[in-house]
């Protein structure tokens, strides 16, 4: 497979994620409103799956990652390196989680997953209005567009997308665990 055609499946897999993350936002602001709605049902039954989806996205964002450097030989910039540095490890912890039923991973991937969708954002609108100026070095200019797929869809996007599901996903996990006491489902 080329890499023009990898990188418009990877962006495709990427507007998905948006449309998951944004799913999940949507029947957990039902969820708390509507409790007993069958909208809220669907939220309870992604729980068991959460994270499971989670590491699938960590895993193949890892994986387009690491295909864009060693195969494409696309060289990463500063903010490039950042993200991954944010996301690899979930690739590994997301999949122990997931094995473990372990769903209070939350606590630590969130953290990080925030600072890494933090990078992602500042990342994604540098690609998109390239003309400012950059702290990233002359050699690899974190402006380059590697990718710009419909038209706005970059790496740092990529990044952004998977950082921002993988935050839903184990927040759903935390959300429907059924080891939570009653007073805190109402925290979430």
């Amino acid at each position: 497979m080329t890499t023009p055609t990898l990188s418009h499946i990877f962006a495709s897999l990427s507007l998905l994620t948006w449309v998951g993350t944004i799913t999940v936002v949507v029947l957990a602001v039902v969820r708390h409103f509507r409790p007993d709605s069958g909208v809220a049902g669907l939220f309870e039954d992604l729980g068991p799956l959460s994270l499971w989806l989670g590491w699938i996205v960590a895993a193949v964002t890892m994986g387009g990652s690491l295909y864009y450097s060693q195969v494409a030989n696309f060289i990463p910039c500063e903010l490039c390196w950042a993200q991954r540095i944010c996301l690899y490890p979930f690739a590994v912890v997301l999949l122990v989680a997931a094995l473990r039923g372990d769903r209070k991973v939350w606590t630590y991937v969130v953290p990080v997953a925030v600072i890494g969708a933090g990078i992602a954002t500042y990342h994604v609108q540098l690609q998109a209005y390239p003309a400012q100026q950059s702290f990233c070095s002359s050699l690899v200019p974190c402006t380059t567009r590697y990718v710009w797929e419909f038209g706005f869809v970059s790496l740092p996007f990529m990044s952004l997308a998977a950082s921002c599901f993988i935050i839903a996903m184990v927040l759903v996990a935390r959300a429907t665990d059924p080891d939570r006491s009653p007073d805190q489902v109402g925290a979430s």
